[in-house]
């Protein structure tokens, strides 16, 4: 009798219903700067050094992945962009603009990006006490040393293409950072940028329109630096 009773309670407990599925993550976001594409590079927390960088297409006023790959971040983790420090091996963490692709390699076939071929007097410069503070240039300015900047060439494998990432880029403040990109995998953790298989790199260049006004969010996904925060 009492097996019988606790079947029957059992038959009379409601089954517990899923909930809303969250919106997708820019749908979430304050802001994702205006244009129909996006990318979202996102870190479990600001310590992390891997996480996942995500495509997404604004249609139909509905924001849908278009693809996605396993991201690498800086060695030292994350960082709320502000208050970056250059030389700290940090990602800087925000909503950035994507001003143009460049690399030691061809463009992938595809490309609609302004794409900048690297060649051997093709540098970044990183000097802070430079007019052209991140900045590519060709041929080092005399007020550029060579040991605050990166010759482009000299990594072919993690710059055999890449998107610049506005980050501190418009109206550069010294000492807070330069030279961040999104770029092809190296051996591990980043210096600051954000990198992702070679693979991903080519289908981010072809899915990438200038006219559609791409940017990339960095952050983590909960905290101050969470990118439903950007």
């Amino acid at each position: 009798m009492r097996l019988a009773a606790l079947l029957l309670a059992s038959l009379l407990v409601p089954l517990a219903t899923p909930g809303p599925s969250p919106a997708p993550l820019p749908e979430r976001m304050a802001s994702t700067g205006g244009g129909s594409q996006l990318l979202t590079a996102e870190a479990a927390g600001i310590d992390a050094t891997t996480g996942l960088l995500t495509w997404w297409d604004l249609r139909d006023g509905h924001w849908v992945a278009a693809g996605s790959a396993p991201a690498r971040f800086g060695a030292k983790g994350l960082v709320e962009g502000d208050a970056r420090v250059q030389g700290t091996d940090t990602t800087p963490t925000g909503l950035y603009a994507l001003p143009y692709a460049f690399g030691v390699a061809a463009a992938p076939p595809g490309t609609r990006y302004p794409y900048r071929r690297a060649t051997d007097r093709s540098w970044w410069c990183e000097d802070n006490e430079s007019r052209a503070y991140n900045r590519w240039v060709e041929g080092l300015p005399a007020d550029c040393r060579a040991g605050e900047s990166e010759h482009l060439t000299a990594y072919a494998s993690q710059y055999a293409r890449a998107l610049v990432v506005g980050f501190n880029y418009e109206r550069p403040v010294r000492g807070r950072g330069a030279g961040i990109f999104l770029h092809v995998n190296g051996r591990g953790a980043t210096a600051g940028c954000v990198s992702v298989p070679a693979e991903a790199m080519d289908r981010v260049l072809a899915w990438a329109v200038p006219g559609r006004r791409p940017h990339i969010a960095i952050g983590t996904d909960t905290g101050p630096t969470a990118l439903t925060g950007y």
